[in-house]
């Protein structure tokens, strides 16, 4: 006896062969932000909510130009005997010394005697490669390390990862507007956090795979140059 298909009688629903695939995706996408998130905590528990001075001092001190007090700060640690000599890295190629001695007027002197100016660094990546050929000239072994608080993670990472025979010593800038009120009751500064830990997070993707022997991104600056560079020296030696 055949039977015959009845086209009358109900069908059972499609199965949805990609409900898997949305489930997958959407899980996927949790795990990722609460990773995320930890990240983002683990960054900040890293960041200074107050000034302390050095334990100790060192060969040289090095300032990352950029937030506001940062050189003052630094030519203060000079000053105080922290450091022989101070690099400030990142200088804009049109400002002059007297720019700079403008701002800092107690500390002629040491303008003269024992800063010197990079102006070929351009983000903390340079800085880093700057500051190795500048410790390495002077034979320095020890450094203090000038810059905001929310940037010192990336900068020691950097700064690690370029020159690992260095011993650094980070000393935090506090801004104003971090002392005035919380991070987390200011848009303006939540949003320089989030920006700063997607580059801490992308610097610390870079160098580890450079460790591993991949180098995604050569810098520039680590290239053989056909003469070697010197940072500028506020005034010559």
């Amino acid at each position: 006896m055949d039977l015959q298909h009845d086209d009358s009688m109900p069908r059972a629903p499609a199965a949805r062969p990609h409900g898997w695939l949305r489930a997958a995706i959407v899980g996927t996408m949790a795990i990722l932000f609460v990773g995320a998130a930890m990240g983002f905590v683990a960054f900040l528990s890293q960041l200074r909510g107050v000034e302390i001075k050095p334990s100790r001092s060192a060969d040289g001190i090095v300032v990352f130009t950029g937030g506001s007090s940062r050189v003052s700060d630094a030519m203060e640690l000079l000053a105080g005997g922290y450091g022989k000599r101070l690099l400030i890295s990142g200088v804009h190629p049109t400002n002059a010394v007297r720019d700079i001695s403008r701002s800092l007027p107690d500390n002629q002197s040491l303008l003269g005697c024992c800063v010197d100016l990079d102006r070929s660094a351009i983000n903390t990546r340079s800085n880093a490669a700057e500051t190795r050929r500048w410790a390495r000239e002077r034979g320095f072994k020890s450094l203090i390390v000038v810059t905001s608080n929310y940037h010192m993670p990336r900068a020691i990472l950097e700064l690690s990862h370029a020159m690992p025979d260095i011993t650094l010593i980070p000393f935090a800038v506090i801004g104003e507007r971090w002392r005035d009120e919380p991070w987390w009751t200011s848009g303006a500064t939540l949003r320089l956090l989030l920006s700063e830990y997607v580059k801490y997070v992308a610097a610390e993707v870079r160098v580890r795979l450079a460790d591993a022997g991949i180098e995604l991104a050569p810098e520039s600056s680590d290239q053989p140059a056909q003469a070697p560079r010197r940072p500028a020296t506020a005034q010559a030696n």
